[in-house]
């Protein structure tokens, strides 16, 4: 607190600034002020929150002095401490809005109780002030939020209302209203910056004081409503970076189209979310401007055969640091794809968890099992969007745990068959498969024929033909497609096997697939 005296004599304005201990009780003395005039010149610089007076003085009084300041600094208290103990005196005081009434005669420490008293009163003025401001923001945030969650044109009465609340955020020529959604990402322990409702509050805040702004908290980031003016750096960007730099964080910025009317705020949010939805796909930015990403187009959002067969062929091999590796290589491969978007994203990695999924049920069939082992979790594929990395190793160690399990509860024929069903497109030998389960061939064979009851060649030429069906029945795709993908080159020596098997053309089949005899 700062403390001014004003007397025109020089022993009384001296002695009061240095007999008493004023430092010791929390209070800077200013330099005393020789006459009211003076004081009068330097209270708009140096702003003292108390001030002693005397009453007669050369020039305006005292009581002068308190009717200009309480006119221009209502909140600066006045104590009159004065050689005349006289009621009048006292009671002209009290109408200049004086808060004590001294004697020259008091001792220091009446002098000191006197500042403690005006102390508090200025302290909880401000308390009460300050609450009052804080319940006033809260409301004008609570209506900015309902405002924004419409999600809609507001109408006039509600622009009325936001201009009347942010009247500096009033649209003026030239200048534009965007919306800036700010995401607290790295933090350190402990302090303001390990706690986000906090430090989200507390960007705000500074935010608000610095710039011509208003803020809410919006689905766990900041949303901060600017005023900006184009060609010219924006002010929000700026602080936000001090903010970091001061706090030990990093915040990812995220801003949406720029609208020229009230009107059109819906659309800067919904920009704004659309760019921040950007935040783990371009995560080497700190800055995401809509314009910058308005214009892509997606990337594919089906999986390629190939990228199936080196999944399943991983997923195979039980290696989870291989796995782990590949996941890292395509999401980096993905997140620099320039045509890149977060819903193509999730659709692709999407599209690579199911098939993880059937895979490992065929895999499962395949050896007997008419479900695989229970996932130790859903899938939630909206956190594709979020942290797609995580997901996927998360959910394809799993499947990799499955099929690791299941396998190591099957007999060497079972894995065999696995292997079959999944290498039905190729030319396999009974000799490899032998060797992929690390058995003679004559002993598989024998052991082969045991357990399934057919002997290698029907088997696998069944398993074939039972998969032709299924895409003759389930895809348009054309008879020789269907012929190459389970392995036969001639389409004459394909449509011949079949009908000796189905006792129908793959054509007949295909129009008549209910009809057609079990191969059993």
């Amino acid at each position: 607190m700062k403390v001014l005296i004003v007397d025109d004599e020089v022993i009384i304005r001296n002695g009061l600034s240095t007999v008493i201990q004023w430092a010791e009780h929390g209070y800077t003395v200013l330099p005393p002020a020789a006459s009211a005039e003076e004081a009068l010149q330097r209270i708009p610089l140096e702003m003292p929150d108390i001030i002693f007076t005397d009453i007669r003085m050369t020039g305006a009084s005292g009581l002068d002095l308190a009717h200009e300041v309480r006119q221009h600094y209502p909140e600066t208290e006045i104590i009159i401490i004065s050689g005349y103990d006289e009621f009048v005196y006292a009671q002209q005081a009290m109408r200049e809005g004086v808060s004590d009434y001294l004697l020259k005669t008091s001792r220091p420490a009446e002098i000191i109780e006197a500042a403690n008293q005006a102390r508090a009163r200025i302290e909880a003025r401000r308390q009460h002030h300050a609450k009052g401001m804080e319940q006033e923001a809260a409301v004008n945030r609570s209506f900015l939020r309902r405002l924004l969650a419409a999600g809609s044109s507001p109408d006039e009465a509600s622009i009325a209302e936001l201009w009347n609340r942010y009247p500096r955020l009033r649209i003026e020529a030239g200048k534009s209203l965007l919306i800036w959604l700010l995401s607290i990402q790295a933090m350190e322990q402990g302090g303001e910056a390990s706690r986000p409702a906090e430090s989200s509050a507390s960007l705000g805040s500074m935010l608000a004081e610095e710039l011509p702004c208003a803020w809410i908290e919006w689905n766990g980031a900041l949303l901060v409503l600017a005023r900006t003016e184009p060609g010219v750096p924006d002010p929000v960007i700026a602080a936000v970076r001090a903010w970091e730099t001061r706090h030990g964080c990093r915040v990812l910025a995220a801003s949406g189209r720029p609208v020229h009317e009230a009107s059109e705020l819906h659309i800067a949010l919904a920009s704004a979310e659309e760019a921040a939805s950007y935040g783990w796909l371009l995560g080497h930015e700190r800055s995401i401007r809509y314009e910058d990403i308005s214009g892509r187009k997606g990337i594919r959002t089906v999986c390629t055969q190939d990228e199936e067969a080196e999944l399943a062929s991983l997923l195979r091999s039980g290696q989870e640091p291989a796995l782990y590796a590949w996941i890292g290589r395509l999401i980096e491969r993905i997140s620099s794809d320039p045509e890149a978007t977060p819903g193509s994203v999730q659709a692709y990695l999407h599209s690579l968890l199911i098939y993880a999924q059937r895979w490992l049920e065929r895999a499962a069939a395949s050896i007997g099992h008419s479900t695989p082992l229970a996932s130790e979790e859903p899938i939630r594929f909206g956190e594709l969007k979020i942290s797609p990395e995580s997901v996927l190793t998360r959910y394809l160690g799993v499947i990799m745990k499955q099929y690791g399990e299941m396998v190591s509860a099957t007999t060497p024929v079972q894995r065999a068959i696995a292997y079959i069903h999944e290498h039905l497109g190729q030319s396999l030998s009974l000799q490899q498969v032998a060797r992929h389960v690390h058995m003679n061939p004559n002993y598989f064979s024998e052991m082969f024929k045991k357990e399934t009851g057919q002997n290698y060649i029907e088997f696998v030429t069944q398993a074939k033909l039972r998969k032709a069906m299924v895409l003759l029945r389930e895809t348009p795709a054309k008879i020789s497609e269907i012929a190459n993908e389970i392995g036969y080159e001639d389409i004459k020596y394909f449509n011949r096997l079949f009908k000796k098997w189905t006792g129908q053309t793959p054509s007949e089949y295909r129009a008549n697939p209910e009809f057609c005899p079990s191969m059993d």
